[in-house]
């Protein structure tokens, strides 16, 4: 099966107190989007599109050395709008694609490649990657169906009725789908919600209404799926990739 990794890395990082585009904030010396792109390497992809969009032209130059294709998001209008910019670059693909996120540098090889194995052994069309919070205030939250072996929407904090906020279940970012399904569910979404953005996560709902598979395959360690959005979640970061576990 052919694999694309799609990597999203159009955000400002308003939080980081720098016009400095978020994912090339250093750590370790090295911008953290490297990280990913290294990761995603080792899983041996076909591409890899980078969705580049805040200060996009110094996002391409520091990560012209890798093999990448780019996709420019222009204006930033949620994270479904910004894959939907990789649909031109990825037409003619058929397989399966993997996103991550740019700021989120710390899940390793070996989790990427158990959660594509999950995938393909469920034979399903969408899976996303979770992890169980103690305090999931901020993340989107995984709503199963009711024998709890597929998901049946992923419902984001701002959006949660404070059933689905008790839920400690949460959403890290990362994907895998059927290329054909993701873009034919992209096409549906819209931007009816509190942010007034074309959420990625809204694809779940679609795909399990058409009656495809929808899975969550949880990852054991949560520190894998942190993201980076302020000086001292890199400085944290800095120190986990310092260590053997989160360093491939």
């Amino acid at each position: 099966m052919s694999l694309a990794v799609v990597i999203m890395a159009a955000g400002k990082g308003t939080r980081m107190n720098s016009d400095l585009p978020k994912v090339l904030h250093p750590a370790n010396g090295r911008p953290v989007v490297e990280y990913v792109i290294e990761k995603s390497q080792s899983l041996n992809p076909e591409t890899i599109v980078l969705i580049i969009g805040h200060q996009a032209d110094m996002v391409r130059e520091a990560t012209a050395r890798f093999p990448v294709a780019y996709a420019l998001q222009q204006p930033q209008l949620g994270t479904g709008h910004a894959v939907m910019q990789t649909e031109a670059l990825l037409k003619d693909f058929e397989g399966e694609m993997i996103i991550l996120s740019g700021d989120a540098p710390l899940f390793t090889t070996r989790t990427l490649t158990d959660l594509l194995a999950f995938h393909r052994s469920r034979n399903a069309s969408a899976t996303v990657l979770t992890a169980e919070m103690t305090d999931p205030t901020g993340y989107g939250r995984i709503i199963r169906n009711d024998g709890g072996e597929e998901v049946l929407r992923i419902v984001e904090q701002k959006d949660a009725s404070e059933q689905e906020k008790a839920v400690t279940e949460i959403n890290s970012g990362v994907y895998v789908f059927d290329a054909k399904e993701l873009f034919s569910a992209l096409h549906g979404i819209t931007n009816n919600n509190a942010q007034q953005e074309y959420y990625l996560t809204d694809v779940f709902g679609i795909c399990f209404g058409k009656g495809k598979k929808v899975c969550a395959f949880k990852v054991a360690d949560p520190n894998e799926i942190r993201g980076i959005n302020t000086p001292e979640q890199l400085r944290e970061a800095e120190l986990l990739l310092q260590t053997e576990a989160y360093s491939s």
